[in-house]
């Protein structure tokens, strides 16, 4: 139950929301209340007269109207909403949907909880002119029967503004909340007496919940969060007799938890969605928290130095716990739909503020590396997951959106529970960060950024391991020392090069093999620098070189020699990227002043890496 408790409490805690308008924002349903479109509005006068029609765009925002349970939660069944209704229902031609639409605004209109507005909405109706009305009025088609040409305009929904003297609400009936609360009020005397018991969410006694309701998530449409039709076949899967012994939910605690789950979803639901599942983070009572799937670190200026980026990410964790309360509880939440009438909660947490931000903080500390003129960074979910399992398309990695969902949460789980970096995560990055010739010059930088950042974590996770982000001439590290080989091997040959050279080296094109048998393979990249490079440089470049060739075979020698030709570990990527970061940003040596940009592609421009921060 803790989800819904804590949506409950959400609810509660913005009460001043509840049936109001904000421009930029999603609405906040009342209790007994949906959201939904409408195509048609209608203005009538106090005396129920038609005073006009328009067709409404697309794009206008759905509106809050009054519905029962059954109508709430209808599909094919006829169970009409107390107010607004489809043509199908307003129109007399169908005489049961009619009936049954007038006999709930009659009830409602003759109740004491009743509202000026709807008897002239009941008169107007009664008289049956509405189709031929909108007619007039251009909005549809009528057969010689006076029926609807077209089938599908049964289906489009008119919503009332109803023109009152001295009215102190907006004509619109979708916006008046005097007429939300009328309806709540009639709805609650309507069901008082209907199976009343104890709430197990709210803990008072009240009203059932018959049915709960659908569209939590709008892209998983029908789907329900909570179904009960289970009585026939599995029948309760022989563990209750019916869904009372289940789990008792009172109505208004259903419909309070369920619409600010559907707030919820709409106000950040759309900027947190990966791979068809919705991630929700948030805290109850409306505190600002940056999102558990998200960036916890944006800096106006790139943090080159680590001493720098350490500083930089404790006065942003500082900067969060002035404006989140170490007590203040953040919930996180994970949606997904298999199929289109079944909503499941994949993923669910609840934590201290406190012990949120400070698991954020570590991850971010630890997972993260120089990204060239970028500064340090740490790489987003999303960026990890592509780079381990995406395919190359249209110049950007792409993950299938199966493989994306299950991996995001997995690393959400990982990032909350200071559990350790998957190892299956890490062995994908570094074997497609081996073999550079397979992507694109902009996908290969990336690659090689995030493979570095995550095999940091997973050094830390696994080893206690803190590798520093800066070059470590003297590491005693065999993969770290051949890596900085191959960053020398490839630089001494690029320097040969043309500007308008494009050619790629054979350190990289042999990078896969130096992999497996590092030695012979740097054995035989040497001998073609010797042969065809070296002589084209001039004396102070190969000097340069040669000399710190000779600097990195001596740290390798340290090694006993049957482990020189033993396949790499990941780690020689952090070695061949910090070497060549070196040989790039300073001129080591004679005429050695050509540079590359050494950047991924990781910024806020880059359109694979989401803004979700929250």
């Amino acid at each position: 139950m803790g989800l819904l408790q804590k949506a409950l409490e959400t609810y509660d805690c913005h009460q001043k929301y509840v049936g109001v308008y904000r421009t930029g924002h999603a609405v906040l349903a009342p209790v007994s209340h949906i959201l939904t479109a409408a195509a048609l509005e209608i203005t009538l006068n106090d005396k129920g007269e038609f005073l006009g029609a328009a067709a409404l765009a697309k794009e206008e925002p759905k509106i809050i109207l009054p519905a029962t349970e059954e109508s709430a939660g209808r599909t094919s069944g006829i169970a009409a909403h107390p107010l607004s209704e489809q043509l199908g229902y307003l129109a007399p031609y169908n005489k049961e949907k009619h009936e049954n639409y007038l006999s709930q605004l009659r009830k409602w209109t003759s109740s004491r909880n009743s509202h000026p507005k709807l008897l002239p909405i009941l008169t107007y109706v009664e008289r049956g002119d509405i189709l031929s009305d909108l007619a007039r009025c251009g909005l549809v088609k009528l057969s010689d029967q006076g029926m609807l040409e077209e089938a599908k305009d049964e289906k489009k929904l008119v919503r009332w503004r109803v023109v009152l003297p001295h009215d102190d609400f907006s004509s619109a009936c979708w916006e008046d909340i005097s007429l939300f609360d009328a309806f709540i009020g009639f709805y609650r005397e309507e069901g008082s007496e209907k199976n009343a018991g104890l709430c197990m969410i709210s803990g008072e006694y009240g009203r059932r919940a018959e049915q709960h309701p659908k569209g939590v998530v709008p892209i998983h449409g029908n789907a329900k969060l909570i179904s009960s039709n289970d009585d026939k076949g599995f029948t309760y899967r022989g563990r209750f007799a019916n869904e009372n012994e289940a789990a008792y939910i009172g109505y208004e605690a259903s419909q309070k938890a369920h619409n600010a789950l559907r707030w919820l979803v709409s106000e950040q639901g759309a900027r947190n969605l990966f791979g068809g599942r919705t991630f929700l983070c948030w805290n109850p009572q409306g505190q600002e928290v940056c999102h558990a799937a998200g960036v916890f670190a944006r800096f106006e200026e790139p943090v080159i130095e680590p001493t720098d980026y350490r500083k930089a990410l404790k006065r942003t964790l500082d900067g969060y716990r002035t404006r989140l309360p170490k007590e203040a509880d953040v919930v996180i939440a994970a949606f997904d739909a298999a199929t289109s009438g079944r909503l499941a909660l994949t993923y669910y947490s609840e934590w201290k503020a406190s012990d949120f931000l400070e698991r954020l903080y570590d991850w971010d500390r630890i997972c993260c590396w120089p990204n060239g003129s970028w500064g340090i960074q740490s790489p987003s979910l999303e960026q990890i997951v592509d780079c381990a399992f995406g395919t190359q398309q249209e110049k950007r990695l792409k993950t299938d959106n199966r493989v994306m969902r299950q991996q995001i949460q997995r690393l959400i789980a990982c990032r909350l529970n200071r559990a350790a970096m998957p190892a299956d995560i890490v062995r994908a990055l570094f074997q497609r960060a081996s073999l550079p010739l397979a992507y694109e010059e902009n996908i290969r930088k990336k690659l090689l950024t995030t493979a570095c950042a995550v095999i940091r974590k997973y050094r830390f996770d696994r080893y206690k391991e803190e590798w520093e982000m800066s070059l470590e001439e003297k590491k005693e590290d065999r993969s770290y020392q051949f890596g900085r080989l191959l960053a020398v091997l490839e630089k001494a040959e690029r320097d040969t090069y043309d500007d308008d050279e494009k050619r790629e080296p054979n350190a990289i094109r042999l990078q896969s093999l130096f992999c497996r048998r590092p030695m012979a393979t740097a054995a035989n990249i040497e001998e073609g620098l010797e042969r065809a490079y070296f002589p084209r440089l001039k004396p102070g470049s190969r000097m340069f070189y040669k000399k710190l060739i000779e600097e990195i075979l001596e740290e390798i020698n340290r090694f006993p020699q049957e482990e020189w030709n033993r396949p790499l570990g990941e780690t020689y990527l952090m070695g061949y990227y910090l070497q060549r970061q070196a040989l790039y940003t300073k001129k080591g040596g004679g005429d050695s002043t050509r540079e590359e940009d050494m950047s991924g592609d990781v910024s806020d421009t880059d359109p694979d890496f989401p803004d979700t921060d929250e």
